[in-house]
């Protein structure tokens, strides 16, 4: 089993409201090649937040298109 393709399962956010349409319990949040993903199923608002790993890192504000962590 190739473990770099293992989706996590999608989970909703409690109480949490769209910042783009303003609906409450409409986010869900999962995290798909190490990056955390988050989308509204009602205005298919989509926002992707990279690890705090490597937002602390020296090229954290650099555009990124993936992050390699070798085994």
């Amino acid at each position: 089993m190739n473990t770099n393709n293992v989706k996590s399962k999608k989970r909703f956010i409690a109480g949490a409201s769209c910042p783009s349409c303003k609906a409450q319990d409409t986010l869900r949040w999962w995290i798909e090649n190490n990056i955390e993903l988050v989308e509204c199923v009602e205005c298919d608002y989509h926002e992707q937040r990279k690890p705090k790993s490597v937002e602390s890192s020296e090229h954290g504000s650099d555009q990124m298109i993936g992050i390699f962590k070798p085994e």
